[in-house]
């Protein structure tokens, strides 16, 4: 999302910055740098406060685009799902990666408007994995995450804005990060895609059943990997 605000920012001809968590992938703040973003890198959990706020005090009067909870946002993401539906109608599973919600509820709410049928996953890393807690609790939920490799999905909770659509949308999905991994070789292996552990995370989730059978549709959304994490992972190792 950042790289996209930066882009289009770039093509508007107007100034843009970016808020990063601390522990971001240097690949991905090359590339927003690359497109004329300023960077400014917080931890993770101030990160989680300005998504929960929707508010960044230090740039106070600026335009704030929130990552996922903006339903410019959503319906933009939702188009994906129109194409899914084209290029495959009868399509049985999507599987989304889940970190917020946006993409999963945006193109979960275009699927079920068109194929009510079709049954949409949003995955979570067994070590962040608050969309699962919440289904179980019937309530938006906090937990505690462990950081990992997969820094693109996996937050510290669901926000209770999300929830309200996420709820009636989507169906939770908790894979290891070994199953991760397994997933990034895979697609390097077999089909010369190069995904960051969110990513792959999806495909994660097909190889190991967690998405049902028939035809299933995997949203590998991220490439943002640092070389030396891809090393261990083509390694056999978990970064």
């Amino acid at each position: 999302m950042a790289q996209a605000l930066a882009w289009r920012a770039r093509q508007e001809k107007i100034p843009c910055t970016v808020i990063v968590p601390d522990n971001a992938p240097e690949t991905k703040l090359a590339a927003i740098r690359r497109y004329g973003a300023k960077i400014i890198q917080v931890s993770f959990d101030e990160v989680w406060n300005v998504v929960v706020t929707h508010h960044y005090p230090p740039l106070e009067g600026s335009v704030f685009i929130h990552p996922f909870a903006d339903m410019r946002m959503m319906t933009g993401n939702g188009t994906a799902g129109l194409e899914i539906l084209e290029d495959l109608p009868n399509v049985d599973s999507v599987v989304i990666p889940f970190g917020g919600g946006g993409l999963s509820v945006g193109i979960a709410s275009a699927i079920r408007a068109k194929s009510p049928r079709t049954r949409v996953y949003a995955v979570e890393p067994e070590t962040a994995a608050p969309l699962s807690a919440s289904f179980a609790a019937g309530s938006a939920q906090e937990i505690h995450r462990i950081p990992s490799f997969v820094d693109g999905i996996g937050g510290k909770c669901v926000l209770p804005e999300m929830w309200e659509r996420a709820r009636n949308l989507l169906l939770p999905v908790v894979v290891s990060l070994s199953d991760i991994t397994m997933a990034v070789r895979l697609l390097i292996e077999r089909n010369r895609i190069v995904a960051e552990g969110a990513g792959a995370a999806s495909v994660a989730a097909a190889m190991t059943g967690k998405a049902g059978l028939g035809k299933i549709v995997c949203i590998v959304s991220g490439g943002n990997i640092d070389s030396s994490k891809l090393g261990r992972i083509l390694a056999g190792g978990i970064p």
